[in-house]
């Protein structure tokens, strides 16, 4: 647990049996960093007078971005995304509580595969701006202002990330032979899932702080502004992966016309096959029967019959050749 007391002058490391002492300063406020939860955070957070459902979806994982209002603090979840193998993404979760006087933020829990250091990306950046003088907030909601901006920001850089991939995917779709489709399909759906999970993770998070921007009651009005400020940069980040998902899936749609005009295309010469080949199993059929039984061949008849053969198939030929169908 990180406790820090930002001021006008940086941010000040301290124990955190100082805590609440920190909190009854007016010269400043108190920012907590929990980059694991342990034992000891249920009891700081409580002494701090966080609500017990804060608590709550804090120790355990949330697939979704929510918002919880109380009269002194609101709770907001957030997520970064973080783009791991075989199209996989993995949701990085942020929590914060945001009060007048203090702001904690409260990382994971993580999938065991992704480096810790991953979820610390935001707030280590925020709190070496503070340290290095380029930013120097004023309360809290600045501080969270910041973190979730950084979170826009790299749910954009996702976006970006696939926006890539686009030009040499739709390169692929239109040169390929179509030899191994799957391999090509599934490079496709791949992509198309780390686009709609940029795509949801920014517009649920929008919607979170359009929530926010509306919490008259318990979130005040500098806050609000900051909230809807968000709203729009999310929103922004949601409408410009719409525009990539409307290019995807215009890749989409060439592989499949595509495919069903090759498709198509081996339907009418399989037609064409079983049409001349129709007349000569049908003479062939009628010549097995048992009731034409010869007792030695026929040449004058065999010739006869391999030309009707003949000329059927020449006539079918020709009149498939007429309708276009090779």
């Amino acid at each position: 647990m990180d406790v820090r007391f930002v001021d006008a002058s940086g941010a000040h490391q301290h124990h955190s049996d100082a805590l609440l002492s920190l909190l009854d300063r007016d010269d400043g406020f108190v920012w907590v960093d929990v980059p694991q939860w342990d034992d000891q955070v249920p009891e700081v957070l409580s002494a701090m007078g966080c609500h017990p459902r804060v608590l709550e979806d804090c120790r355990r994982r949330n697939h979704v971005p929510t918002v919880h209002s109380y009269v002194d603090h609101y709770f907001v979840i957030t997520h970064a995304p973080l783009e791991g193998a075989n199209g996989h993404v993995h949701m990085l979760e942020l929590d914060q509580i945001i009060g007048d006087r203090f702001l904690v933020t409260v990382h994971g829990p993580t999938n065991p595969v992704v480096d810790p250091s991953e979820a610390l990306v935001e707030t280590s950046a925020v709190r070496d701006r503070i340290e290095a003088g380029r930013f120097a907030p004023a309360t809290p909601a600045d501080v969270s202002y910041a973190l979730s901006s950084a979170l826009a920001r790299r749910q954009r850089a996702l976006v970006s990330l696939v926006a890539e991939k686009l030009p040499g995917l739709e390169q692929e779709v239109m040169q390929s032979p179509l030899t191994e489709p799957e391999v090509l399909l599934e490079r496709m759906f791949l992509i198309r899932h780390e686009l709609i999970t940029a795509r949801t993770m920014a517009a649920q998070t929008h919607d979170v702080y359009a929530r926010v921007g509306s919490l008259d009651r318990f979130v005040p009005e500098p806050s609000r502004l900051l909230a809807r400020d968000l709203a729009d940069q999310f929103n922004r980040v949601r409408s410009i992966a719409d525009g990539e998902a409307q290019f995807l899936f215009g890749v989409i749609e060439l592989y499949q016309t595509k495919v069903n005009t090759k498709m198509t295309l081996a339907m009418e010469r399989l037609a064409v096959i079983a049409a001349v080949t129709l007349p000569i199993t049908a003479l062939a059929s009628v010549y097995g029967m048992n009731v034409i039984v010869n007792q030695s061949t026929h040449v004058t008849q065999l010739i006869v019959v391999v030309a009707v053969m003949l000329t059927m198939s020449g006539l079918l030929l020709h009149w498939t050749h007429r309708q276009g169908w090779w």
